[in-house]
């Protein structure tokens, strides 16, 4: 049996990339898999149903369990219709992989409104929104008595925790507040049986090789190397911690190449402390530099 036997997942943004590898990988290891990509271009413009398809049609090929989707997650009923097929179809949900994604990099001072607002749209929002139609979705569970053991393991990046990158602001700053989303979802979500991580990856994708000074990092490797940077080396990760077994919930994990790291938010570094009222100049003279 596999790691997965028997679950039901959703996968956001899964026709491409890291995501079509979560699906490939989630269907060999015994689950069954609702496909899900809008199938736009890099900056979410756009829609094709063929990049879904195409995965589901690879995975109905080896034996496995798949079905397409082609929602905008960023749109609640979208998101809400998205949760629904899975329980239609396959009678239940028990693993959410939140992935989907775009990007509209430009510096702060020129970026448009449209920008930041697609960016925190399919990223911020299209978390939030998957994850509260299936979080209503395992709170009945839970009440009726039907205690869930689910996961969701959302996608946050390290251009918003570990490495700002010059022109994402919109982009680092979805992506930080998926990390906290992440942390406040798995403190709620706990008592419904519900399991809440993120990962942070780095891969060759569409979206890396977009970013500046990405494609030297991710060239592709010589033959007979091991490619460390392909999408495929990121799922083994999200499989684990959606497998049932699995016991971490609010994690937020960096992957990359041959690594696996555990990150922290934001926390105490020094601190000033003062028995009376804050002055300025005391303020000026005793702040951490």
């Amino acid at each position: 049996m596999g790691a997965l036997e028997g679950r039901v997942a959703v996968i956001t943004g899964a026709g491409r990339g890291i995501g079509r590898e979560h699906a490939l990988l989630f269907a060999r290891e015994g689950a069954s898999v609702v496909v899900n990509d809008l199938g736009g271009s890099n900056d979410g413009q756009g829609a094709d149903a063929g990049p879904a398809q195409q995965v589901v049609d690879e995975i109905l090929a080896a034996g496995g369990r798949a079905t397409a989707n082609t929602d905008n997650i960023s749109d609640w009923s979208g998101a809400e219709g998205l949760i629904q097929q899975a329980i239609d179809e396959f009678g239940r949900l028990d693993v959410l992989v939140n992935n989907a994604g775009i990007l509209r990099d430009a510096f702060i001072a020129g970026m448009e409104e449209a920008q930041w607002d697609a960016v925190l749209a399919v990223h911020l929002k299209g978390h939030f929104a998957m994850l509260h139609h299936a979080a209503e979705y395992w709170k009945n569970q839970s009440k009726a008595g039907d205690q869930p053991n689910a996961a969701v393991i959302n996608t946050a990046s390290g251009s918003g925790l570990t490495l700002p990158n010059a022109g994402q602001a919109n982009y680092g700053a979805a992506k930080a507040g998926i990390a906290a989303l992440t942390l406040i979802a798995a403190e709620e979500l706990e008592r419904y049986g519900v399991r809440v991580n993120a990962i942070a990856p780095i891969a060759r994708t569409r979206l890396t090789l977009a970013t500046p000074g990405m494609g030297a990092l991710m060239a592709e490797p010589e033959d007979g190397e091991l490619d460390l940077f392909s999408p495929a080396n990121i799922s083994p990760l999200v499989a684990y911690l959606a497998a049932d077994k699995c016991p971490i919930t609010g994690a937020v994990y960096a992957v990359q190449g041959g690594a696996i790291s555990r990150l922290s938010g934001w926390h105490d570094t020094e601190t000033i402390e003062t028995d009376g009222l804050w002055q300025i100049d005391d303020i000026a003279t005793r702040l951490p530099q």
